[in-house]
């Protein structure tokens, strides 16, 4: 690889080389931010709800062979379209696996979405360190995968590491470096401005656009052209959200100035340079709520950025129905919309209410739910609607009734199934719901039975006494 880097540098005399932007992707719970924090020496993993990362971060290291961009994409595989995003925007693409777990389904994922892009990558064995680490048997499961390793046939690297003990980070950063040359990435600061908008999200003074700047100097203060809206920059942060005013080739920033959001992925150039507008694709909707049939659950989704609201509404159950759905904190407006389409919940992710909207939904009786990690939303959402649905054990129908003790008992023919004394009871006119009862006696003549079944006849006595009719069904169930 060295020779090739030395080659690379003697072809490549016209352009001008740029820190190599990095996606680092991989199944969930392999070590990808635990290799970051490795690199940049901060703590990010520790910080992360649920020990997951759940949205595009973006930050340089300083190397020995230069400052290296950095992209940390979610590996839960609901965020697949982010993954993609990540590594769309990347000249290189660190693939990493557990030593001990291997590859797994989202390590697949990634590396389809590596072989799309049509970007190099490295593959970085992670975990090493632990006793049932196997580098053969990762490797030989991704050569099953069509991989091509270094000494072994083919042109990928590999890298082990142990991020926890500091061993083979070093290696893996000299590894990204060299192929980096040997790729020839170019951007110069004189160039015609191109930024990649990776995630955005809804602050306090406006909405923030995160992007990476592959080409070209965004400043503050100048005019910028993004799909087909003309913003001017009112400020700008690097990654660690302090405010700075010029942002050079493969450094993340946020920008502050767009009054709508434009889509992820779409490009930021400036007016001087604009190009006649294509339409981005747009984030794919659920539909919206336009009557509800049994089962269904109406909801409202927050997010806190672009990015995981579109992973929210990809993957939600299909008995979920949105009847709105937006980017930021939630808010009286949204109490009152889920009120006005007699829905019951807000269901939101890393967003916040204030305690005015949390009191407005009480009054309301709309349930917030705020969740910090994905997978709980969604496990919550399958625990409605699993709540919601119930197992016909037995119908009977109601043919007589008999007075006793001051009370009624109710003559029956089982019609389909079995009812069982131990069973919850509901008592249904013409497919309405009159009340939920539970039995007292069950009785075929005068012996008192613990089931009956399809086509006996029977009495019922059941609490609380209903003001039940002939004709009336009895249904048994079980959630």
């Amino acid at each position: 690889m060295k020779q090739e880097v030395r080659n690379n540098k003697l072809a490549n005399t016209s352009g001008r080389l740029r820190p190599p932007i990095i996606a680092v992707l991989g199944h969930v719970d392999h070590g990808k931010t635990t290799l970051l924090d490795a690199i940049r020496k901060t703590s990010v993993a520790a910080r992360e709800a649920g020990g997951i990362t759940q949205s595009i971060g973006a930050s340089v290291v300083a190397t020995k062979g230069g400052p290296i961009t950095f992209i940390d994409t979610p590996g839960h595989a609901a965020f697949s379209k982010m993954r993609s995003q990540g590594a769309k925007v990347a000249d290189i693409a660190v693939l990493v696996v557990d030593a001990s777990g291997g590859v797994k389904p989202q390590t697949l994922e990634a590396l389809q979405i590596i072989r799309e892009a049509q970007i190099p990558f490295i593959v970085c064995v992670t975990k090493m360190d632990l006793p049932s680490a196997s580098l053969e048997a990762v490797q030989g499961q991704l050569e099953k995968e069509g991989v091509s390793f270094e000494g072994r046939g083919g042109d990928v690297p590999l890298v082990s590491v142990s991020a926890k003990k500091g061993i083979g980070v070093n290696e893996l950063l000299e590894t990204i470096i060299l192929v980096s040359e040997v790729k020839g990435v170019e951007g110069s600061p004189e160039a015609n401005l191109e930024a990649v908008v990776i995630e955005t999200s809804q602050s306090k003074g406006g909405p923030l656009v995160s992007v990476i700047v592959r080409c070209g100097t965004l400043k503050v203060g100048e005019e910028v052209f993004c799909e087909d809206k003309t913003t001017k920059v009112k400020g700008l942060f690097d990654e660690k959200s302090k405010p700075i005013s010029v942002v050079l080739p493969s450094e993340p920033a946020q920008i502050l100035g767009f009054e709508e959001l434009p889509a992820v992925g779409s490009i930021i150039r400036s007016v001087a340079e604009a190009v006649p507008f294509q339409k981005q694709e747009t984030t794919p909707q659920r539909p919206h709520y336009a009557g509800l049939k049994e089962g269904q659950i109406p909801v409202i989704i927050k997010a806190k950025n672009a990015g995981a609201l579109e992973a929210i509404l990809a993957n939600l159950p299909k008995e979920v129905v949105v009847i709105d759905s937006g980017v930021g904190d939630i808010y009286e407006s949204d109490v009152l919309r889920v009120k006005a389409s007699s829905a019951k919940y807000i269901f939101a992710f890393e967003s916040k209410a204030s305690g005015d909207v949390l009191k407005l939904a009480t009054s309301e009786g709309v349930k917030i739910e705020i969740f910090k990690v994905i997978y709980e939303l969604f496990d919550k959402l399958n625990e409605i609607i699993k709540g919601g649905q119930v197992e016909i054990l037995g119908k009977a129908e109601i043919v007589a009734s008999f007075p006793f003790d001051k009370k009624k008992i109710a003559g029956c023919k089982l019609q389909e199934g079995k009812i069982a004394k131990s069973d919850a009871i509901i008592l249904m006119r013409q497919d309405k719901e009159i009340g939920r009862v539970r039995i007292v006696s069950l009785k075929k003549q005068k012996t008192e039975i613990t089931e009956a079944k399809n086509g006996e006849e029977f009495g019922i006595l059941f609490e609380p006494q209903l003001d039940f009719a002939v004709g009336d069904m009895l249904v048994s169930v079980r959630k």
